[in-house]
C-alpha cells in the first residue's frame, strides 16, 4: 500500500503587453485534441514562453497543473467537459512540458506571478481556477498575491504546510529520482516536450522546491477572501487533517473528500484503471460550485 502512496507523491512533487503572445509560428494555431477544437499558442513571461491552449467560451477557468505533468497528463479527462460551457485555459508552468526553463529555482510565489502575467497578455481580468497537487500551492499563491485576478477557486490536494503530507513524505524526497518517477509522467514529457532532455531539469527542480518548501503563513491564507472549494481524496497523500484546517482558516470554502488517491477524481494518468468511467470525475461537483451564487 505504502509503495502505492509513494507513486502517487511523485505526482505531487514533480508533482507586459498583448503582442508578446504567440506560438512557434507568431500566431495562434487552432487544432483539435480528443475531439475537442482549441486554440495555442505560447506568451512572453518574464523570461518565458509560457505555453498554454485556450477551449471552450464562456466565463474562464485556468487549470494549473501539479509537479511533473503536462496539460494532459493532469487534466485531458477534465477539460472536453468544463469546455462545454466555460472557457477553459490551461497552462505549463516553467520546465514543465512545453514550457522552457529560465535556469532558476522554481518557487510557487514566480509560478503564480507567471499565470498572472500570462493572463494580462491575454486581457483577462479576472477568472476562476483550478489548481492540482503543486498547482493547488500554485493557486493559494495567487489568491495572495493577484487577488484581484480570483473570482472562484477549485484547490484539488493542495499542500501548504509541510505538516499536510505524512512525515515519511520528506524522507522520500530525500532520494527521489527519474528512476522512481512514474512512468506516464516521463511519457507525456516527452510527448510534447521540444527537448527530452529537460526531464531531468524539470525533475530536479520540482525536489529542489519541493525540499525546500516552506509553510505559508497563517495570515496569508486567512487573509483569502475568494470562494473556495478543496477536494482531496480519502487516499491522497495530503492528509484529511490538513484539509480540515486549510478548510476552517479559508473562510468562505467548502471541503469535499472524495474516494480514492491523489488525483483519481479528475482522471490524474497515473491513476486511470481499466474500470475508468466519466462518472468517476468530480466535474458537476466542480460546475455546481462555480455556478452557486453567492449566498446560497
Amino acid at each position: 500500500m505504502k509503495q502505492q502512496i509513494i507513486c502517487l507523491v511523485v505526482t505531487l512533487l514533480l508533482t507586459s503587453c498583448h503582442n508578446k503572445t504567440k506560438n512557434t509560428d507568431m500566431d495562434m494555431k487552432a487544432t483539435t485534441n480528443s475531439d475537442v477544437h482549441f486554440t495555442k499558442g505560447y506568451s512572453e513571461v518574464n523570461g518565458l514562453q509560457m505555453y498554454y491552449e485556450i477551449y471552450g467560451k464562456g466565463k474562464p477557468i485556468v487549470l494549473i497543473h501539479g509537479g511533473g505533468s503536462t496539460i494532459e497528463t493532469n487534466f485531458e479527462k477534465i477539460i472536453p467537459l468544463l469546455a462545454r460551457n466555460r472557457q477553459v485555459i490551461a497552462v505549463e508552468l516553467q520546465a514543465h512540458g512545453r514550457t522552457n526553463d529560465r535556469n532558476q529555482a522554481l518557487t510557487f510565489e514566480q509560478d503564480a506571478d507567471d499565470v498572472a502575467a500570462l493572463l494580462k497578455n491575454l486581457h483577462i481580468d479576472k477568472a476562476d481556477f483550478l489548481g492540482f497537487s503543486n498547482g493547488g500551492t500554485t493557486t493559494l499563491q495567487i489568491a495572495i498575491r493577484h487577488p484581484a485576478l480570483v473570482d472562484k477557486m477549485i484547490l484539488a490536494s493542495p499542500l501548504a504546510k509541510r505538516n499536510g503530507v505524512p512525515d515519511w513524505f520528506w524522507g522520500f524526497m530525500q532520494n527521489a529520482s527519474l528512476d522512481n518517477m512514474p512512468e506516464e509522467l516521463k511519457a507525456g514529457y516527452k510527448k510534447v516536450a521540444a527537448d527530452t532532455n529537460g526531464l531531468q531539469v524539470m525533475h530536479d527542480r520540482d525536489v529542489q522546491r519541493m525540499l525546500h518548501f516552506k509553510d505559508i503563513p497563517d495570515e496569508q491564507i486567512k487573509m483569502i477572501k475568494a470562494p473556495t472549494l478543496i477536494i482531496i481524496g480519502d487516499k491522497d497523500v495530503i492528509t484529511p487533517e490538513h484539509a480540515i484546517e486549510l478548510h476552517r482558516q479559508i473562510a468562505n470554502s467548502e471541503l469535499a473528500v472524495i474516494p480514492g488517491g491523489h488525483g483519481q477524481y479528475i482522471g490524474e494518468i497515473t491513476t486511470i484503471t481499466p474500470a475508468f468511467t466519466e462518472k468517476d470525475l468530480v466535474v458537476p461537483m466542480i460546475e455546481k460550485f462555480l455556478d452557486k451564487k453567492a449566498g446560497q
